[in-house]
């Protein structure tokens, strides 16, 4: 299981595709919060597409995504696709924060100290 964590910076209607006209797309833009921010594009489909009507831009939420790939005359594509979408706490992200930070620092001492020169 995968998943994405971030704020929402865009919410696309719904839309038909196809020759028949009966798949439905909706597009979810996630921006994550990393020291190099990610802007993530995950589709929801068919009957997903309405979940995101309870969601507004800004809010921070955690999507479960899975990694879809495939390939069309010799080229290879790749695509996320949402299934489940939760509010997250902005509380327990923050204290994740602080206690991924907390552990590197004594790793990067014991390393600094294991260096030759």
């Amino acid at each position: 299981m995968s998943e994405v964590i971030g704020s929402i910076i865009h919410i696309g209607n719904t839309e038909t595709v196809g020759s028949a006209g009966t798949f439905k797309k909706r597009l979810l833009v996630v921006k994550t919060d990393e020291q190099y921010p990610q802007e993530v594009p995950i589709d929801f489909v068919q009957d997903k597409c309405e979940v995101l009507d309870k969601y507004a831009i800004g809010q921070s939420v955690k999507v479960g995504i899975n990694i879809r790939g495939n390939s069309h005359n010799g080229k290879w594509y790749c695509s996320l696709n949402g299934w489940r979408i939760d509010k997250e706490d902005a509380t327990i992200v923050n204290n994740a924060s602080v206690e991924t930070f907390t552990a590197p620092s004594a790793v990067l001492q014991q390393a600094a100290d294991d260096l030759p020169f």
